[in-house]
This record gives structure tokens, C-alpha cells and sequence, in this order.
């Protein structure tokens, strides 16, 4: 599983020119699901996701949490996070779990943060999306679960 996480002041999605989630301080996060996900992984990647430490404090030193300053999270399933670019010019995607497995994997990751106390906001899964943010920092994290565990 990969995360990429931007720390935001604001981000929203469309689709077909109707915005469909909207979040204000927060993530956010482009999810890819690779053959191999389950349930168990995608716990310990919402749990290090929302412990992150990439807040700024009174110090303004990075040591506060999604959760310390209960922010919100626009989440955005992503399979061309595992585009594979070794050969030729056109990306193969056959890293990407297939959407029988993805598609519940990812609502799975967004009821896991919901149950954290998070607010999550989405995109439609397979849908063309139009996502806009403003990057707060700009602060950008990728977590690659095969690198963290």
C-alpha cells in the first residue's frame, strides 16, 4: 500500500465539474492498494497515517498529529501510484491491485479512519477527479508500506 500525503488548509475533488468532498486543514491523500493489501496492513498504515507528526506546535516545530488538531482528510483511491516505468514509454499498472480487491480495500481504509474519530471526505473510486488543494508547508509524505513494515 501507498500513501501519498499532502498537508493541506484546503483540497476538494469533482467529478463531471460537481465538487463531491471538501475538507479544510488536513491530508490529502492519494491511497494506492497493491496485490498482497489486506485489512491487517491497511490498520497499521491508518495508524501510522493519522500519529504522523507533521503539525506545527506553538514552536512551530513539526510534533502535532492529524488527530491533536482534529483535521480532516480528502481521500483519493489512486492505482497509478504503482505505474511501473522500467520499460518503454508507457507505464504498466499490473502492480496495482485489481478492483475486485481495491475497491474494498479502500473503503475498508476510509471506515478505519472514520473509526479513529477522523473526518473523511472522498473521491469515487475508478472516477475521473478533478482535485484541487492548496499544500500547506508544502509538506508531502509518501508512506510505501513494503519500505515500513
Amino acid at each position: 500500500m501507498r500513501l501519498v500525503i499532502q498537508k493541506v488548509s484546503q483540497s476538494s475533488v469533482k467529478i463531471d465539474g460537481k465538487i463531491v468532498g471538501k475538507i479544510g486543514k488536513g491530508y490529502m491523500v492519494l491511497v494506492g492498494i497493491t496485490n498482497g493489501d489486506d485489512k491487517m496492513l491497511v490498520e497499521k498504515m491508518v495508524d501510522k497515517l493519522v500519529n504522523l507528526r507533521i503539525f506545527e506546535d506553538e514552536n512551530d516545530k513539526l510534533n502535532l498529529s492529524l488527530l491533536d488538531v482534529n483535521g480532516s482528510i480528502l481521500s483519493i483511491s489512486q492505482f497509478t501510484l504503482y505505474a511501473n516505468c522500467k520499460k518503454g514509454r508507457r507505464p504498466s499498472f499490473i502492480d496495482a491491485a485489481k478492483p475486485n480487491v481495491s475497491s474494498p480495500l479502500y473503503d475498508y481504509f476510509n471506515e478505519v479512519l472514520e473509526k479513529k474519530g477522523v473526518n473523511v471526505e472522498r473521491g469515487v473510486f475508478g472516477a475521473m477527479m478533478e482535485v484541487s488543494l492548496i499544500n500547506d508547508g508544502p509538506v508531502t509524505i509518501i508512506l510505501d508500506s513494503k519500505e515500513i513494515f
